[in-house]
Formats: C-alpha cells, structure tokens, sequence
C-alpha cells in the first residue's frame, strides 16, 4: 500500500519550477573551464596594460646622452616589473588548468554518487583523486532493558579510509572506482575491499551506459554513503540489513535523467543464499569477488527530482538467490529473492525530511533453512519489513555561514523475521524499535561531527542502549 501510494505520489507531482536534481546538477561550464575563461581574460587585460605602460616608457625617453652617474628607476619601470611578473604567474597557472591539474570540489553529487566521488565528472581529461573516512566511538549500557547485564564493551574505531581513484579518458569515457580500507589494520579484524569500479560511457543525458563492480542503486545510504551526507553516527539499520549497505555486484546496464526524472537499471550476479540469516540478507553479498553467477537479478530504480529540494523515489531488486544449493532430497533451491524500497526526501530552508520503507520477500525458506542447518527461532525471514522516519533543522541555515549545526529525530522499525516458514519460530529479539536523538556540526560542509544517543527495545526486552560520538570527512 505504501509503494502503491508513493508511485501515485511521484506520477502526480507538479513540475512547476524548473529541473534541479539533488543528485545531479548541471553547469554551462565545468568549475576549471570557467576558471581557465577568466584567466585568459586577466591575461588579456595585463598584455594591454604591458603594451601600454611600454610605449609610455618609450615616449618619455630622454633625447640627451644618459648621465654617467646610476639613477633610480622611475616608478613606471617598477609597474612594468610588477606586471610582468603577474603576468608569468598567471600563465603558469593556465597552463596548470589545460593540464588538468586544479582538482574540482566535493561540493555535489551526480550520476548517484555522494559528492566526493562525482569529483571525477567534473574535471579535466586525466586522474582524479577523492575520499572520505569515519571515525566512531560507541558506549553501551552496562545493563539490558530487563535489567540483565548487557556484557558489552565500548569500543573506539577507525571505521573506514576510503580513497577514489578514477580516469577521464575523454567526455566520454569514465572510470571511477572506491578503494575502503576498514577498522584501520588488516592485521587485526580489518580489511581492505574494493568498494565499486565503474566504467562509464556519457552518451546523451537521457541514456549512458555503465558497467563494472556496482552499486546496487536502493535507499539513499548504499549509493551516498559519504558520512557528511546522512545525519547520525551509524547508517539506519534498515539500510543496513534488509539493503545491505555497503552493497555491490558485478554487472551492467544504464542511467540516466528524462525531464524530471532521473534512473538507473542493472542486471547483476544474484546474491548467495548460503549467507543468509536471522539477521536479515546482508550475508548474501558477493562483493564482485569470484561471485558464483548461476542465478542473475535485476535491479532498477526511479526517483522524481523536478522540484528543488524535493526527491521521492522507488527500487526494485528480482532474482533467486539459490546459485546451485541443493535442497535434503536432492533438488537445486531457487530462494527466489525480491526487495522493493520507497523513499521520500525533503530539504528547505534549513529543514530535512526523510523516509524510507522497505521489504524483502524470500521463497523456499524452509528447505533453506534445513539445508543450512537452521531450526526453531534462528530461521531466515519469509518476509523482512522496516522504516525509518526522520527529521533534523540547520540551526545555522540563515546565517549565511558554511558552517551547520542539525539537531534530529529518527525512528526506526525494523524486524528480520516479520514473517518464517511453519514449523519454525520468530525470535522476539529480531523485532526491533530504535530512537534516536542526535546533532551533527559542520565546520566546514565537508567535515562533520557527530554526537547521539539511541534507545533500543525489542521484543524481548534484550536491548541496549548506546552513546556514540563520530567523526567524518570527505575530499
């Protein structure tokens, strides 16, 4: 019902003001281009004042034989000096700019990245270089909800340094790729991952191609998840269990933006159902690494962006998910798998509104969950549901300040075994609310703190809360 009303939603709005998506906003001209048009004139100009200041010289040359004895040089000779000197470096940084060698600025997303990795698009042929980084401190409750002992320790982590590396061969043809190196030590329980690797080919706004490691374009985390782009410390857990953020699969297909309308369509390699769980899907990433491609899925995603400020938006994923298990009796597993997703954006004068819904549906369960050994409460969800609804207000938006302070509210729903085969059971733990009451503080629009605290309930009275302090940053 909700995806049903949010399609309407979409279909109806008004496209009263002009296109402006807040993924993808275009210039007449590329920051260095405009740049590079403004130098040229400065040159200009300083040529003319050099000629000028030349043949004043020139004209006020003494006609007698020049005294022996050293004189100051006239103040006319100084200027001349001084021009010419701009005038060289001025050049130099010209030819710095026709190289490619003044970077652009994460400043806005495009093509469904966050904003330091669009960097790429708008730069000159040649390499480009971005990133990001999370840092995050979580303290626990030493006690549960029913007053038993949590037994958790607070833990401080480097979460994650991210380097983009990408190639402008040409308008054209694009290569753009996330290197995350996690929890700062692959000596200890970190790792270093290929997080996508695009290649894209830029045709015509409406229709461009893109193939590689992809991201899987659902919610608004998996695609933007650069920290200075969601509010609180950690990613919604909806967006992390039923859309398994970070998550990627090798594949191909197209994107691009009609009127006011903006898409992505892929098919990729499906997920693997051996890694599923009562804790939702997320195991059954295949990350593009020797990924078993028996099953392949679809996966598409619509969003309307023809008012500023505004996006609202649905997501698909179809596939089975078995990739050749073999059922007790012999038989292969489909697990046929399907996510659908809706999702509203608003953001005004300071405020931000978001919501998102979504709900993943899974086929031969039972047999799956026999074939993995699976029994009583821990067995894989039939049906896994969640939402979250938030708000947050810049309580400097009308300063005229770069910098931005955001106190927000966000409430989560989220349950992993809304629905299990018969002759197993939900486990009550798995059905979980979260509150969370936050502030982010930006110094500058590409450094973010952030400080929450969120209070956890699940069925079972087995929840703790949490105090978390983050720190994030782009380039």
């Amino acid at each position: 019902m909700f995806l049903r009303f949010l399609l309407c939603l979409i279909l109806l709005s008004p496209a009263v003001a002009p296109t402006a998506s807040a993924q993808q906003v275009e210039s007449p001209l590329p920051p260095s281009q405009e740049r590079l048009e403004k130098m040229e004139q400065q040159i200009e100009d300083l040529r003319r004042a050099l000629e000028a200041m030349k043949s004043q010289l020139s004209a006020a040359e003494p006609k007698t034989e020049p005294k022996t004895e050293p004189t100051p040089s006239p103040p006319n000779s100084d200027r001349l000096a001084e021009l010419e000197r701009r005038l060289d470096l001025l050049a130099q940084e010209l030819e710095q700019l026709g190289l490619g060698q003044v970077a652009a600025v994460a400043d806005e997303s495009q093509y469904g990245f966050g904003p330091a990795a669009s960097k790429i698009y708008r730069e000159e042929p040649g390499l480009s270089f971005g990133g990001y980084g999370e840092m995050l401190f979580q303290g626990f409750d030493s006690t549960r909800d029913d007053g038993s002992a949590s037994g958790k320790k607070d833990e401080f982590d480097f979460l994650r340094a991210i380097l983009y590396a990408g190639y402008k061969f040409n308008d054209r043809w694009i290569f753009n790729s996330e290197i995350e190196f996690e929890h700062a030590s692959t000596g200890e329980r970190g790792s270093v991952s290929v997080e996508f690797a695009y290649l894209d080919y830029l045709w015509k706004p409406e229709l461009n191609l893109r193939t590689g490691l992809l991201l899987v374009p659902m919610g608004f985390v998996n695609e933007l998840h650069e920290p200075t782009t969601f509010l609180g410390s950690s990613r919604p857990s909806v967006e992390r269990q039923i859309i398994p953020s970070t998550w990627r699969e090798n594949g191909a297909g197209i994107f691009g933006e009609i009127g006011g309308f903006t898409y992505r369509t892929y098919l990729l390699n499906g997920l693997d159902a051996s890694g599923f769980s009562s804790s939702g899907i997320r195991g059954g990433r295949q990350k593009g690494s020797k990924a078993t491609a028996d099953n392949l899925a679809w996966t598409g995603r619509l969003d309307y962006v023809g008012q500023p400020g505004f996006l609202a938006g649905i997501s698909a994923y179809f596939g089975n998910s078995g990739q050749g298990i073999e059922g007790s009796s012999g038989q292969v597993l489909g697990v046929e798998t399907s996510i659908l997703e809706g999702h509203v954006e608003w953001r005004r004068k300071g405020f931000e509104l978001r919501g998102l819904y979504a709900q993943a549906d899974l086929d031969d369960v039972a047999e799956l969950n026999e074939t993995l050994g699976l029994s009583g409460a821990s067995s894989i969800g039939e049906e896994l549901r969640g939402y979250y609804l938030q708000a947050g207000y810049d309580l400097l938006a009308r300063s005229g300040s770069e910098r931005g302070l955001i106190p927000f509210i966000r409430y989560e729903s989220l349950d992993t075994q809304s629905k299990v085969p018969n002759g197993f059971l939900r486990n009550p733990s798995r059905d979980v609310e979260t509150l969370t009451l936050g502030l982010s503080f930006k110094p500058i629009d590409r450094i973010v703190f952030k400080v929450d605290y969120q209070d956890v309930d699940n069925g079972s009275e087995t929840g703790i809360d949490q105090f978390n302090v983050g720190l994030g940053y782009i380039f």
